[in-house]
């Protein structure tokens, strides 16, 4: 597959799997390309991966956190 083709099958996917891939390929950079010679990253920084793993697992959420209170609890544990 060309670039051309890569780009085009982007295109038309929706915006959510384009921030999908977009990440994808970002993480693959900061690991440092095969083709570009340099040296793989060891390890994420202390608290690089964390932050991208929250990251990814909110992605898709938007504005609309749910936000609990005492009054929800069906037990209450002292």
């Amino acid at each position: 597959m060309g670039y051309a083709e890569l780009i085009e099958k982007l295109r038309t996917l929706p915006a959510d799997k384009q921030h999908q891939v977009f990440d994808l390929v970002e993480a693959l950079a900061a690991k440092g390309g095969a083709r570009t010679g340099a040296p793989e990253q060891a390890d994420w920084p202390e608290d690089g991966f964390a932050e991208f793993s929250v990251g990814q697992a909110l992605r898709d959420l938007g504005d609309d956190l749910v936000v609990y209170t005492k009054d929800d609890l069906r037990e209450h544990w002292q």
